[in-house]
């Protein structure tokens, strides 16, 4: 029963971090336009003409 007093705030602390790395991703925008990332990997005109 000494344990939960360990994995209690443990799990917390987890899932705290889980949650900031959730919203750093958001406020960097990785999820504005997950079609278009997809679409221009398979696109020919990027591996001819890659950004310098």
């Amino acid at each position: 029963m000494n344990v939960l007093a360990y994995l209690i705030p443990i799990s917390l602390i987890l899932g705290g971090l889980g949650l900031v790395g959730f919203l750093y991703t958001l406020k960097a925008r990785q999820y504005d336009d997950p079609e278009g990332d997809s679409r221009r990997i398979l696109s020919d005109t990027w591996d001819d003409h890659p950004k310098p």
